[in-house]
């Protein structure tokens, strides 16, 4: 479907003060005008400037008319503290989480969840349709939607916009991006009439600094456009950039400006560690913040005594914690709650910290302006950069944030100048197919529709808008062929073709004829040349060659000799149009029978300024010109006889072009040419446009291999329709196997479907089938990582069988198609998740292997994450169902379980 955008004016029905007890942003209001006003919304602003409000707005709208809300955020992290917020706001019992493994008052009117959920329920619905999951929904708030750029989930955004019921209000809220027009105009083309809300004020304005070893200086100039000249390197020296201030001088200075509460954005696990050990015994906090730290600290650790790190604990309260992946979920829970209550006063984070958790400080501190990634070593983006700043400046504490960047061995205030002064970078689609959104989408839609909603991503509508000018291009060709066309006119197309097939034999039979002659003149020198071992002057000669440089011989008579290079002589003739030639022997084409009455005072009449040398010519005067009137008289060309017959085959050929019917329509020549153009230009538009269609069409194209690989695993049925043409002319029945596979969330949907319908599991004790499962979703380990437990032998011989019968010809049957997805089997890191089963505590756990807390959790959540979706999946044995959910009480104990309060 097409909608144009619409502009509504500002006619706010709500009473907006009773609400929100404070002056509105202009933004803001417009955006709920255009709520009101029944549109869908895309809320660009920066972060920190009130973008959740909209959201806020749109519940407190639907609470008052009965109405429901989904909330949907791309972390489980933001989930939950969403949760946390709005239950705090609306209620408990108004407020449920839907994040996979946890469902709180699902039915609830305000329900948060990831955005994969929502996509999920989306799934199980006719598309455009609003199912049993979505009643009474009025609008859906995506929050963080500049996660569309995120290469993993990207896709869960683009999908959810596609299949979102179109009398659903979507409210995306996105920081800043350089294309939010674009994404504005996608979503009005493929959802409804949809209005874009802009805004680059920032309610707390930031300024940059850069920290060298002399201090803080101001990073741009008065009108914040370019570096600060001061900062500008002068003459050759280099030694500034090279000196790197240290994080105790760095502390200072922040202390001495009051630019504290701060985040030090680090771009390693191990950076923040060892900066928070870098500050020794530093505090932070004065005596009466020291006393609330500890009280807090103390309850959480009586709550969660297992949570007790010494090495974190003691700078805690000193006020300096780290914040990272590897770090237990439940410690950087209670780091985000005291930061935010002010108690502490500077976060060592990697970025994920800027990645939506509300954790605004009055200062973030970028400690370097490249980072390590799997491309390698690369500046930040201007995303990145934009991101992290963002979190600077708290709105109603601060009048003034702060972005302080470092100076260090690769990068100064040059880079910094220009990050901090350039725009955010465009939203790109990462959009992609997958086995689960194939499946889900051919079980409810023909595979004309599938296509069509496929062909519905950003990432088409982006290409789509960069292939404007190749589109004005082939434009550009048909019309230019349409003239050509109207020129040539109705001709029969059998007219072209015939007098086209005798112009080319008439050009392959003129090559056989020059062939011919070359013949001739080989075989007419080599009996010249024996026949001019007994001529004398007087007799007739026919002259080509070195020498004589013509097209056609040059009939004359031999009046002298002279003596030559070698053995023969060279001659000197007099040829037909009265001219004298010094020629050689092999310049004798001809020695003809004929002869002319010799006069030996001929040679008198030679030019005694013309040099006897070959190649010599002179023009002969009245006295030789009777002799030459004598040549003329007295013999004809010699012609080979099949040269002759090939000559008149050439005339019949050129007779019977002249007089062909392509002549009444005019010179055959210029329409030949003309037609000619017009199929080079049918062949060009052809090949531009199976381009444009390649292009254009990658998704499909992807989405037809997947198709494929289906099929040849048994898990969708081809069946013909014969009322069908072309491409489409296949459905798809999806079988039991595929069912299952289309039930499961993974990287991998068609590969845990294989193996859980593999029959393998079925009969493993729940901490083995606890391992298996785990080593179906778990990424292959880095070479340094280990763990000193074993796997037990019954979760060896089930992978081995996986290997042998299912993950072996996957592989195969993927790299024939030209897919890659990943299809995990970890073996070395599971036998964590079988110990941790068997009830294993966890510090026992920790002391066994090289991963950090965080990741040993990620593990074992991701594990209880696929347990808890099998005793949903269809079709699968009851065993499996039943050992698969007490292998998730087993797993699901702290620090695994999630705490929401």
């Amino acid at each position: 479907m097409n909608w144009n955008c619409v502009s509504v004016p500002l006619n706010l029905s709500e009473n907006l003060k009773n609400l929100f007890p404070f002056e509105l942003d202009d933004f803001q209001k417009q955006a709920i005008a255009a709520l009101n006003a029944g549109q869908s919304v895309v809320v660009c602003a920066p972060t920190g400037s009130g973008k959740t409000l909209i959201g806020e707005y749109v519940i407190h709208r639907a609470l008052s008319r009965g109405g429901r809300v989904f909330y949907t955020t791309p972390l489980k992290a933001l989930s939950n503290q969403k949760l946390r917020d709005f239950r705090h706001q609306f209620g408990v019992e108004k407020v449920g989480l839907l994040t996979g493994d946890l469902s709180l008052n699902r039915d609830a009117q305000i329900l948060v969840m990831t955005t994969e959920i929502f996509r999920n329920m989306l799934y199980g619905t006719e598309i455009g349709a609003v199912g049993t999951s979505l009643d009474g929904v009025e609008a859906v708030v995506l929050d963080e939607c500049h996660y569309m750029n995120d290469r993993q989930r990207g896709t869960v955004w683009e999908e959810s916009v596609i299949y979102c019921p179109p009398e659903i209000q979507l409210v995306a809220l996105s920081a800043t991006v350089a294309n939010s027009q674009q994404l504005t105009d996608w979503i009005c083309q493929v959802h409804g009439p949809t209005q874009l809300i802009y805004s680059d004020f920032r309610p707390v304005p930031l300024q940059f600094h850069f920290c060298t070893t002399k201090g803080l200086v101001p990073l741009l100039d008065g009108k914040r456009e370019k570096i600060n000249p001061k900062l500008k390197p002068r003459g050759r020296s280099g030694s500034i950039r090279r000196q790197e201030p240290s994080l105790p001088f760095v502390l200072s200075q922040l202390w001495e400006r009051d630019m504290l509460p701060a985040i030090y954005f680090i771009f390693s696990r191990r950076g923040c560690d060892r900066a928070v050990e870098a500050i020794g015994d530093l505090t932070l906090v004065n005596p009466q913040e020291a006393r609330e730290l500890k009280q807090r600290v103390e309850e959480f650790l009586s709550r969660n005594p297992e949570s007790n790190r010494t090495h974190q604990l003691r700078p805690l309260l000193r006020g300096v914690a780290s914040h990272h992946a590897g770090l237990l979920p439940t410690w950087k829970s209670l780091v985000e709650e005291l930061f935010q209550a002010g108690l502490i006063k500077v976060v060592f984070a990697t970025e994920t910290l800027a990645a939506g958790i509300n954790m605004p400080a009055r200062t973030t501190l970028i400690s370097s302006l490249s980072k390590r990634t799997d491309e390698g070593h690369r500046l930040l983006t201007a995303s990145e950069f934009l991101q992290m700043s963002g979190r600077a400046g708290r709105r109603g504490m601060d009048a003034q944030g702060y972005v302080v960047t470092l100076q260090t061995r690769f990068e100064g205030a040059k880079e910094a100048a220009i990050l901090a002064t350039k725009g955010a970078d465009p939203l790109v689609s990462q959009f992609t197919p997958t086995y689960g959104m194939v499946l889900n989408l051919l079980q409810t839609h023909p595979l004309e529709v599938a296509k069509e909603l496929v062909e519905s991503s950003f990432g088409q509508y982006l290409a789509s808008q960069r292939a404007k000018p190749e589109l004005a291009d082939i434009e550009a060709l048909k019309t230019q062929l349409k003239l050509l066309k109207s020129q040539v006119g109705e001709i029969d197309e059998a007219l072209y073709k015939g007098y086209q097939k005798l112009r080319e034999r008439l050009k392959v039979e003129q090559r056989l004829l020059k062939i011919l002659e070359e013949q001739a003149d080989e075989t007419q020198r080599a009996i010249a040349a024996l026949a001019l071992q007994s001529a004398k002057p007087g007799n007739l000669l026919s002259l080509k060659g070195r020498h004589v440089n013509t097209k056609h011989p040059i009939l004359s008579l031999w009046i002298s000799e002279i003596p030559g290079a070698g053995k023969s002589p060279n001659l000197i003739c007099l040829s037909q149009d009265n001219r004298w030639y010094v020629v050689t022997s092999a310049d004798v084409v001809a020695v003809h029978e004929e002869k002319i009455p010799f006069n030996p005072q001929w040679d008198l009449f030679i030019p005694s300024a013309m040099m006897l040398k070959p190649g010599e010519s002179r023009k002969g005067d009245e006295q030789t010109a009777s002799i030459a009137a004598q040549i003329v008289a007295q013999t004809k060309p010699v012609i080979a006889p099949e040269v002759y017959a090939q000559q008149q085959l050439i005339a019949a050929l050129e007779a019977q072009l002249s007089t062909h019917p392509l002549n009444q329509f005019g010179l055959p020549s210029t329409l030949l040419k003309r037609q000619n153009r017009v199929q080079e230009l049918e062949k060009e538009i052809r090949r531009q446009e199976q381009e444009l269609q390649k292009d254009l069409g990658c998704n499909w194209q992807e989405f037809l291999k997947l198709i494929d690989i289906l099929v040849e695993m048994e898990c969708l049925l081809p069946t013909y329709r014969e009322e069908d043409d072309g491409e489409d002319n296949f459905a798809y029945e999806v079988t039991l196997v595929g069912e299952s596979a289309a039930a499961i969330r993974g990287d991998n949907e068609l590969w845990l479907g294989l193996a859980l319908n593999s029959g393998f599991l079925d009969d493993l004790d729940p901490h083995h089938l606890a391992a298996a499962c785990a080593a179906l979703v778990t990424e292959v380990s880095r070479p340094d990582t280990w763990t000193k437990y074993q796997l037990s032998p019954e979760v060896e011989r089930v992978l081995g069988l996986l290997q042998q019968n299912c993950r072996r010809n996957l592989f195969k049957v993927q790299r024939q198609h030209g897919v890659a997805v990943p299809v995990w089997l970890e073996r070395d890191l599971v036998a964590l998740v079988e110990q941790w089963a068997l009830g294993v505590q966890w510090s026992e756990l920790y002391a066994h292997t090289s991963l950090d807390e965080g990741d040993i959790v990620r593990i074992l959540r991701r594990t209880l994450d696929f347990l808890s979706q099998i005793p949903h999946v269809p079709h699968l044995s009851e065993s499996l169902r039943d050992n698969a959910r007490r292998a998730m009480v087993l797993i699901d104990r702290f620090p695994v379980n999630e705490m929401i309060n």
